[in-house]
């Protein structure tokens, strides 16, 4: 079993603009965290948001089947309910409904107690003008990297 499991949404850091972050953790079953602490999860295409009361989930959250799991295994793609305390929930709500803003979740992690955990951010959607800026940023920061290696 890996020590550090680390599952990341790279595409959500260059589609939106993250606004504030938050740590939350994953109402799961007992199949769903052993495939998670076998690093069988995928955040890419999921998203949050709340139900009729108040409750926040993640949709479109990942979890392969667990291989040694019978009968009793869980489904790949359900909602997952995640916890924050309720004034959290009542900011997001607020910040989510007023502006138009989006709940992403950005990092699946296990921490040190075993209890899996998922990093969510408050964002806003880019504009395409702002995504060509975060692609030429990126490409100016890995010449500069090659040069600097280059040079030394």
């Amino acid at each position: 079993m890996q020590k550090n499991i680390n599952i990341q949404n790279k595409k959500a850091r260059f589609e939106y603009e993250i606004l504030d972050k938050y740590t939350a953790g994953i109402q799961l079953t007992g199949t769903e965290i052993k495939s998670i602490r076998l690093s069988k999860a995928r955040i890419t295409e999921s998203f949050c948001e709340f139900n009729e009361q108040g409750e926040l989930f993640v949709v479109n959250m990942y979890i392969e089947e667990y291989a040694f799991g019978n009968h009793f295994n869980h489904k790949t793609t359900s909602e997952r309910r995640l916890l924050l305390n309720k004034n959290e929930l009542k900011k997001l709500a607020r910040e989510v409904e007023a502006k138009g803003n989006t709940i992403v979740p950005l990092k699946l992690f296990i921490n040190n107690n075993g209890w899996a955990k998922l990093d969510i951010a408050l964002a806003r959607g880019k504009k395409t003008h702002d995504k060509r800026q975060t692609m030429k940023d990126r490409d100016n920061k890995k010449d500069l990297a090659r040069i600097k290696k280059d040079f030394n």
